[in-house]
């Protein structure tokens, strides 16, 4: 994934350990916009945004939020991926879902005024956006068209979740791969297109809700078909009509 260009200068990543602030690191217009989508935002949105923005490094195993925390944050993820799942004490952490930079992490469970819908643990180091919800709420009153902004944000997780769904009760694990696949290939000059494999195994099986095992037998009769090609943690698609056909439902 290509790394966000910051107004001002990121230094050169270390690995970190739990989280750390970024007191110094101010996110530009092009950033922001790509978290929050629509049009550029004005000075005055950009001025407010910065002033109550907390951004923070956060290592690969540590949680972001938990489901027992308060949500007084809007939480976004800027670059890095986090996963969406369920964590418990006995128990290695269920992935369900994962969210890749710059992308919205949980923009709905703080205005509810309970806790966070699920638990969040990061997947590859991310850069990670906290808005409180209370100066969010000073700002939509003084500038309409972040409610539109976060509007559309919440109108695409229903759809993307719609889409989750209907997948589970429709779909077989087979198109439920292709469809996983197609969703992270990058197009290439050949005309074919690529995917980069950031995810355990284990990790990318819970999110299609099918066994290790089961993954693994479906990218060898993929493989075998002349569909993809695995070359480690790379997946070369060789056929993108055939890809998109099994997508279907």
């Amino acid at each position: 994934m290509d790394s966000l260009n910051l107004t001002a200068a990121r230094p050169a990543r270390k690995p970190v350990t739990g989280s750390v602030a970024v007191a110094d690191l101010r996110l530009g217009a092009a950033e922001w916009q790509a978290v929050l989508g629509g049009e550029s935002l004005s000075s005055t949105e950009l001025l407010a945004l910065n002033a109550m923005a907390q951004l923070q490094q956060v290592a690969v195993g540590s949680m972001v939020f938990t489901r027992l925390q308060p949500a007084e944050y809007l939480v976004a993820v800027v670059d890095g991926a986090v996963g969406l799942g369920l964590a418990r004490d006995d128990a290695p952490f269920h992935l369900e879902h994962t969210v890749r930079g710059p992308h919205w992490l949980d923009v709905s469970s703080a205005w509810l005024g309970g806790g966070y819908g699920q638990d969040a643990r990061v997947v590859n180091e991310a850069l990670v956006l906290r808005l409180p919800v209370e100066g969010m709420r000073q700002l939509i009153a003084r500038q309409a068209d972040m409610l539109d902004r976060l509007l559309v944000a919440l109108a695409q997780n229903v759809h993307s979740l719609t889409g989750v769904t209907h997948d589970l009760m429709h779909k077989d694990a087979e198109k439920r791969l292709a469809a996983w696949l197609l969703q992270r290939a990058v197009p290439e000059a050949d005309g074919g297109a690529a995917i980069s494999l950031k995810e355990r195994k284990r990790d990318i099986a819970a999110q299609l809700a099918i066994t290790p095992e089961t993954l693994s037998r479906m990218m060898r009769q993929l493989n075998r078909k002349g569909v993809i090609e695995v070359q480690g943690y790379s997946v070369k698609v060789l056929c993108l009509t055939a890809l998109q056909a099994l997508a279907r439902d």
